[in-house]
């Protein structure tokens, strides 16, 4: 073949093909860095993101729940527990709602020795209306695990019905700590000068009915006891005998003891509060039963009526001055503590008893539970000496929960 001569056609191509080659590579390094650029480009601005990252920077993040206000509910209901509950503290004292002092002093004795829920008579002016004494007592009640005897007094006899209606309204206002609602309908009505100088049995056994008819229409939970007699009181110018004063009032309003739910009684130990705990009869620590078989026997009462002492006791010769027509003291503190542990705890009827009282000015501070000076009598020592029983009644349960309102 030989060399190729200058001006073949192939000669030609192949001094023009290198420089083309040249410039189609420029061209194409020119157009990949171009893609590559875009490609970057599309990366670090995101528009393209990698699929290890597409569950984290796609997914939906759900608005914050906003509260735009809430609500507090509180709530307050008892215990169900029969009225005759099964384990139960007899020990109780007569107290005064203007002493909180007294309410302290008062479970520091009943409550002792593994007691609670002792009882307490707390006396009720039917015209008072001071919430904010009266929420404090039952707060004090509640905190001090004791249970009221509420005593009404005062009642204007012309105005009983609106006065009645008003004071049961107002009592069932508070958080009492206890299901049963225990209400005393006055106190020793027999005797002229704790009923507006009269003797009046008709008259008290119309207030007594329309006092349980109202109380009851205020709340179920009332349980309506008499007002106690002065069972050894004879019949005179200032006295009706009890079982007289009871028939007539029986008469006036036929069953009314039937609608009783239970029975005061003031068994104090006769004669001049320094009798033996061993007398029976109207006499004695035990007069209840003799009030008992007489509503039973003469009125047709039908309830088997658990018994409330709300006073008994011994007057002791100690005091501001000594009385020497009433016992010691060392011997009162004998007849007490034999009076619960013999008679008192042993009666199933008896479902408490509480002595008059925690403290009297003279001459009637021979009652007195405690002296003058709030230091305490004998029999006070001796009573806080003994065991009790945790009582178990349908305590009261409080408490509250926040409800939240969100969009």
């Amino acid at each position: 073949m030989g060399s190729i001569p200058i001006g073949h056609p192939n000669k030609i191509m192949n001094n023009f093909a290198r420089p083309s080659l040249i410039i189609l590579i420029i061209v194409l390094f020119s157009s990949l860095t171009f893609i590559g650029y875009r490609w970057y480009e599309d990366f670090v601005t995101s528009k393209s993101i990698p699929s290890s990252e597409i569950d984290i920077y796609t997914q939906v993040i759900p608005e914050e729940k906003v509260c735009l206000n809430e609500e507090v509910i509180n709530f307050a209901f008892y215990d169900d527990k029969p009225v005759n509950f099964p384990v139960n503290n007899k020990y109780g004292l007569y107290i005064y709602a203007e002493r909180q002092d007294f309410f302290e002093m008062a479970s520091e004795m009943i409550n002792s020795n593994g007691g609670a829920w002792g009882y307490v008579l707390i006396p009720y002016n039917v015209k008072d209306r001071d919430e904010k004494r009266w929420k404090r007592v039952f707060s004090d009640l509640t905190r001090l695990k004791l249970i009221p005897v509420i005593q009404l007094w005062d009642v204007d006899l012309d105005k009983y019905e609106i006065q009645t209606k008003e004071a049961a309204q107002f009592l069932n206002k508070f958080d009492w700590p206890v299901k049963y609602l225990y209400i005393s309908a006055y106190n020793e009505m027999n005797d002229r000068k704790f009923w507006y100088g009269k003797i009046d049995p008709k008259g008290y056994a119309r207030i007594l009915n329309f006092t349980i008819q109202e109380f009851k229409n205020v709340n179920p939970n009332f349980l309506i006891m008499n007002g106690a007699f002065n069972i050894t009181a004879p019949t005179d110018r200032n006295h009706m005998d009890a079982f007289l004063y009871m028939y007539y009032m029986n008469e006036e309003v036929p069953g009314i003891f039937n609608k009783l739910d239970a029975w005061a009684s003031h068994s104090y130990p006769q004669p001049n509060f320094s009798g033996n705990p061993l007398t029976i009869g109207r006499w004695g620590i035990r007069a209840y039963d003799e009030e008992l078989k007489f509503l039973k026997q003469n009125l047709g009462v039908v309830k088997d009526l658990p018994v409330f002492i709300t006073e008994t006791g011994w007057a002791h010769a100690e005091g501001e001055s000594y009385d020497k027509k009433f016992l010691p003291e060392d011997i009162t503190t004998q007849y007490i503590v034999f009076a619960f542990q013999n008679i008192w705890l042993q009666d199933n009827r008896v479902r408490a008893v509480m002595p008059f009282t925690i403290r009297y000015e003279a001459p009637f501070d021979h009652f007195s539970w405690i002296k003058k000076d709030k230091s305490p009598y004998k029999q006070f020592l001796a009573i806080k000496s003994l065991p009790k029983v945790k009582g178990e009644p349908p305590v009261l349960i409080k408490g509250s929960y926040r409800l939240e309102k969100c969009d």
